[in-house]
């Protein structure tokens, strides 16, 4: 049960973003009608992640994971099962993903991709539990430009996932079947 309702006022910049959510995506997310009751927010936020899309230093598959562990620990039904359906469209790995929640006892994934679901997680942890031996790991193998692309999505998703989470907004059944466990 959503904590507000999903019938924001029809402004002609919600009817738009609904319209292209549609086109998109087959249904209107529910995040966009929860932000919907504030049109400076909707408006922020769609300005916000149609910037992000245009982010590419660093690899999709590397992102998806960071994304997906951040939204795991968070425990946010609804970005799993979308990070899960959207990321799997676009090619990634569907065993990478749906091992996000058992990472350390799967095989699926390189010492790269460890490494950053690790700081994925120690990112997300409240207070961060980011040590200077993780990042030196990761600046080994990752530019600064990528180290700073990884950070600040994971600090992205960690606004996604607290702010569909705090409003109830749960698996919308992007997936068909959402394998993924979100954390206890």
């Amino acid at each position: 049960m959503t904590r507000i309702p999903l019938d924001p006022p029809r402004t002609p910049l919600y009817r738009l973003a609904e319209w292209y959510a549609r086109r998109t995506y087959g249904v209107v997310p529910d995040p966009l009608p929860a932000m919907g009751h504030n049109m400076r927010v909707l408006a922020t936020d769609l300005r916000f992640e149609t910037s992000l899309a245009r982010w590419k230093r660093l690899d999709p598959t590397l992102k998806a994971l960071a994304v997906m562990a951040s939204a795991v620990s968070i425990g946010c039904s609804w970005c799993v099962d979308f990070g899960y359906w959207v990321t799997t469209s676009d090619g990634v790995d569907p065993v990478k993903m749906r091992d996000v929640p058992r990472w350390r006892d799967s095989d699926a994934y390189t010492d790269l991709e460890r490494q950053v679901l690790a700081y994925a997680e120690a990112v997300t942890a409240t207070p961060p539990t980011v040590t200077d031996d993780m990042v030196a790991g990761l600046r080994r193998q990752l530019d600064d430009a990528q180290l700073v692309e990884l950070t600040m999505m994971v600090a992205v998703e960690n606004v996604r996932s607290r702010f569909n989470s705090s409003l109830g907004l749960t698996s919308q059944g992007f997936a068909d079947r959402c394998e993924i466990p979100a954390a206890s």
